[in-house]
């Protein structure tokens, strides 16, 4: 009750970028504080808090709006960042506006998931493991082998979680091992996170969804990092070009 008289009252309110971050981290401790009263085995607590981790992280990144430089704008306006954080690295932030309501765009990325590689060339295969609660899964991703075997196939498994709060939608990751997926021969075992992605309607549009998306991975191997900066950032403008041609496609007539 008191979660949604507050949420009825933010509603009259228009937040900026630090306001809504600071909503969602403040709702997902309270939900994280409460998941102690679930009868969830010592394991898949340590997945969710886990997923939780790599949720705030995310979020404390974005929060942080100095010193990230562009790396790529599009003619359509699709911008990539970057900036380097001490204790992770080079991250990259892709800004896009999509043209379909939050909704849609959260059924895709999340409730289709594992159909991701039939749309996005850059992933051969995402598939669920396991599922902790509704929010929390465990996933062994693929990617597919850039143009010219640049960067070889690498794999990676991960913990997501994801949170709806208000019209913000956060789906968060990291890294995580387990294992009935070991290491797969042919494959290298690069690791990701903290990563995240902030779906919220477009003020004054609610048919159209901003997308913001924080990439951080450690492709692994001996890779030149300028090759590597070369592939992250073109691989975030990929996705926002071949999201938008999955959310376009008609949707099949009901029989």
């Amino acid at each position: 009750v008191a979660i949604s008289q507050e949420l009825s009252r933010l509603a009259s309110h228009s937040p900026g970028p630090s306001t809504w971050i600071h909503q969602v981290r403040r709702r997902s401790s309270l939900l994280s504080s409460r998941l102690e009263e679930k009868p969830f085995s010592e394991m898949e607590m340590s997945y969710i808090k886990q997923g939780e981790e790599a949720l705030q992280k995310s979020l404390r990144i974005l929060e942080d709006q100095d010193d990230w430089k562009t790396e790529t704008v599009a003619g359509n306006g699709d911008k990539v960042l970057s900036k380097v954080l001490p204790d992770v690295g080079k991250v990259f932030r892709l800004e896009v506006v999509v043209d379909q309501p939050l909704d849609t765009v959260y059924g895709e990325l999340v409730d289709n998931m594992e159909q991701m590689g039939d749309w996005n060339p850059n992933v051969k295969e995402v598939r669920i493991l396991e599922k902790i609660g509704k929010d929390t899964v465990i996933t062994h991703e693929k990617a597919a082998a850039t143009p010219g075997n640049i960067v070889g196939p690498r794999d990676f498994v991960s913990v997501r979680c994801s949170r709806r709060r208000g019209s913000t939608c956060v789906l968060a990751g990291m890294s995580t091992t387990y294992g009935a997926m070991p290491e797969q021969e042919g494959f290298i075992r690069a690791e990701n996170g903290p990563t995240c992605m902030v779906l919220r309607p477009l003020p004054g549009s609610p048919s159209q969804t901003r997308l913001t998306w924080l990439l951080s991975i450690d492709l692994k191997g001996w890779l030149p990092k300028s090759i590597i900066n070369q592939v992250l950032s073109q691989t975030q403008v990929d996705f926002a070009k071949h999201l938008r041609q999955r959310l376009a496609r008609p949707v099949p007539a009901a029989c």
